[in-house]
């Protein structure tokens, strides 16, 4: 064997066996909101070390939106007044600190500075939409100070059912969490109704995140049921039976609002926004028990847009 075809060979190995997208996901928008690149600039931060852009993580996401007419652009600066002006809808997920998670201090300090968190309210606050994902431990602390500002409360934990003991972890956080309109666990809203009967999502998946908590002018669209606990360790994926635990059934993990002029969203998990494959199997709008996610996604575009109401 020659030694490029070897050098593919194992390049081709450690790409399948580690977390790529899905360049595969082939998302059918039948009725795009928009003409070709004719919609909102949609602004994905890639500015504060997130663990998805357009080019990784998030590569289904830009797909997704640019196939329905959305205008789909990486920024990679600091936030400020001018930076956001150019922008319809802000997109951060997962800021995380420069660094390996086991290296972070407890608490997680802020991903962003307080001068651009002044700048991210001022912008919504005058009519801008936000949507801001941030995962379970390190990243919803990474962003509890920005959801803050908006009267969100992140909890830097692990959100996860049925969680007896350490030894059964795997099984906790491998089983699915589907939110369905039949267990009310997915709200009756103009998000999950969408535009027409066609774009009705009734259940939506998620894969692992953290809970969060809503001011009263909030709507939550995605519930955690009664069964789940946050699990708060020092450094991420260590749990022991000291690790600190809180009930969050009926907590957030998915939620829009108004404010002032502006429109605002908050996930507590990432991945449902994605098509990845990790370990060669799917994660994502591409999963199984999944297929409403990517309607989900367009639906909940649509209302930050305007489109929705």
């Amino acid at each position: 064997m020659s030694k490029i075809i070897y050098t593919f060979l194992v390049l081709a190995i450690l790409t399948a066996c580690g977390q790529v997208p899905d360049k595969d996901f082939n998302p059918d928008v039948r009725h795009p909101a928009y003409d070709s690149s004719t919609g909102p600039v949609v602004c994905l931060d890639e500015g504060h070390h997130n663990f998805h852009t357009l080019d990784g993580g998030f590569w289904a996401f830009g797909e997704l939106l640019r196939r329905d007419g959305y205008v789909v652009e990486s920024i990679r600066v600091r936030f400020d007044e001018t930076l956001l002006g150019h922008c319809a809808i802000l997109v951060i997920a997962n800021a995380q600190l420069e660094g390996e998670w086991d290296d972070y201090p407890y608490p997680t300090p802020s991903a962003f500075s307080a001068e651009e968190i002044d700048a991210v309210q001022a912008w919504v606050s005058k009519g801008g939409a936000l949507l801001l994902i941030a995962d379970h431990m390190p990243l919803a602390g990474a962003s509890q100070e920005l959801a803050f500002v908006f009267g969100v409360e992140f909890n830097n934990g692990f959100a996860v059912a049925n969680f007896e003991d350490e030894s059964k972890q795997d099984a906790a956080f491998d089983k699915p969490t589907i939110f369905t309109l039949e267990d009310q666990t997915l709200a009756e809203h103009v998000i999950t109704a969408g535009r027409t009967p066609d774009e009705t999502v009734s259940a939506v998946r998620s894969f692992t995140g953290q809970a969060f908590q809503v001011p009263d002018v909030a709507t939550p669209i995605l519930r955690l049921p009664q069964n789940f606990i946050s699990l708060m360790p020092k450094k991420a994926w260590q749990f022991d039976t000291e690790t600190p635990r809180i009930p969050v059934g009926g907590w957030t993990q998915g939620a829009v609002m108004p404010y002032e002029l502006g429109r605002a969203a908050f996930f507590g998990e990432a991945a449902m926004f994605t098509a990845q494959r990790v370990d060669l199997k799917p994660v994502g709008m591409n999963a199984p028990q999944a297929e409403q996610n990517a309607q989900f996604v367009l639906n909940l575009m649509h209302w930050l847009s305007g489109i929705l109401n």
